[in-house]
């Protein structure tokens, strides 16, 4: 690798390592709002709030990585054509195709990076993502109790609890079951726990008393040491999972089976794209520099600037989106579909070469600019 290649390839690294700082931290900070509000709204703790925003970067970044490989690609191109440097370099015998060569390395890097995510880190974050909020969504402390509150479980069922222990110990317990008209039960217990058993969740309260009122209005009431409630009819049992695609891996995906079929419950062409997908995705990080550096190639140096080219290249980015869009929705219901994962990648690619042969070709030159440099008859003066 030349000296070019190396001072080329590290201001694009440099660069596509801040913009995707930069804009993962926003995308994830717009997230992470939401999320907060929503786990510690229902009990959860800081701990768990740091879990989950850990799980999802992931995906965050692998959404960021492409747009960060663009940014970078026209924000250098840019700069060097603003101070000639690029020019210079041209103006020595590098043609556009050799100007792009650290280009094709960086591209070429930012897929590797988006091929470990689609195939590796994205799959495994999801399943732990699943896996998490299943356990948390039968976790009947986070999703019942809530100590001081008024809390209605179920149709007729209230409790209230004065204080959760850090041990887990239910202080001071309240439950009224009015399920059944005919019998109406208040349940109080100086403590309780909740305990999962093969028949279901089990509340079991310690120290406390029944009041039964029944429909001739006669109250009896029972104390007792300990006493076992079922909460069975209030909490689902837990089931099985069944994954989603998003969590399948990239062998299980080009290989379906209709069990996997039936588990996810999506057709065999959708698992089909969803794996070349991943395959031919990574790549738009690829097309996305080519398609940035090589059109901002195409103007001459101009003291202000290249604004013109920039919305091309945005412009042309949003096509290859675009065109990226419609694949999706044909691919995943169409037999052959999944070979469409991979218009998009291809065609931005195309678009960069493209763009590469047009700055070869010479500019033509219109009358007004070839007068002045046109040779005067001797004596003409």
């Amino acid at each position: 690798m030349s000296r070019f290649d190396r001072y080329l390839l590290s201001q694009l690294l440099a660069l596509f390592g801040f913009f995707s700082l930069v804009l993962v931290a926003v995308y994830w900070v717009n997230r992470a709002v939401g999320l907060f509000d929503q786990l510690i709204g229902d009990g959860q703790s800081a701990v768990v709030f740091l879990q989950f925003s850990l799980l999802t970067l992931p995906n965050v970044i692998r959404l960021v990585l492409p747009i960060s490989a663009f940014v970078g690609a026209v924000y250098v191109a840019n700069r060097l054509m603003s101070e000639s440097e690029l020019v210079v370099m041209q103006a020595t015998g590098f043609s556009a195709f050799r100007l792009a060569r650290p280009v094709w390395y960086f591209g070429l890097i930012a897929t590797g990076m988006m091929l470990v995510l689609m195939h590796v880190l994205v799959p495994a974050s999801r399943s732990a993502l699943a896996e998490r909020s299943e356990a948390i969504s039968q976790n009947v402390s986070a999703r019942f109790l809530k100590d001081g509150q008024f809390i209605h479980p179920s149709d007729g069922i209230t409790l209230y609890i004065r204080e959760i222990a850090p041990s887990g110990e239910l202080l001071d317990l309240f439950l009224a079951d009015d399920r059944d008209p005919a019998a109406r039960a208040l349940y109080t217990s100086r403590k309780a726990l909740f305990a999962r058993t093969d028949d279901g969740p089990k509340l079991l309260m310690v120290d406390g008393m029944v009041q039964l009122l029944g429909t001739k209005r006669q109250l009896s009431v029972t104390r007792f040491a300990d006493f076992t409630y079922d909460m069975a009819g209030l909490i689902e049992a837990p089931g099985a999972r069944n994954r989603n695609m998003a969590e399948l891996s990239t062998l299980e995906l080009l290989q379906p089976t209709p069990a996997l079929e039936t588990e996810v419950n999506e057709t065999a062409a959708s698992l089909l794209f969803e794996g070349h997908s991943r395959i031919g995705q990574p790549f738009m990080a690829l097309a996305s520099a080519l398609i940035g550096f090589s059109s901002l190639l195409l103007g001459a140096f101009s003291r202000f600037g290249l604004w013109r080219q920039v919305g091309v290249a945005v412009a042309l980015l949003l096509v290859v989106q675009g065109i990226a869009t419609v694949a999706t929705s044909v691919g995943e219901s169409a037999p052959r579909g999944w070979m469409l994962a991979y218009a998009a990648p291809l065609i931005g690619v195309a678009i960069g070469m493209f763009e590469l042969w047009l700055t070869q070709r010479p500019r033509r030159v219109g009358p007004a600019q070839a007068a002045p440099d046109a040779v005067l008859p001797e004596g003409a003066a």
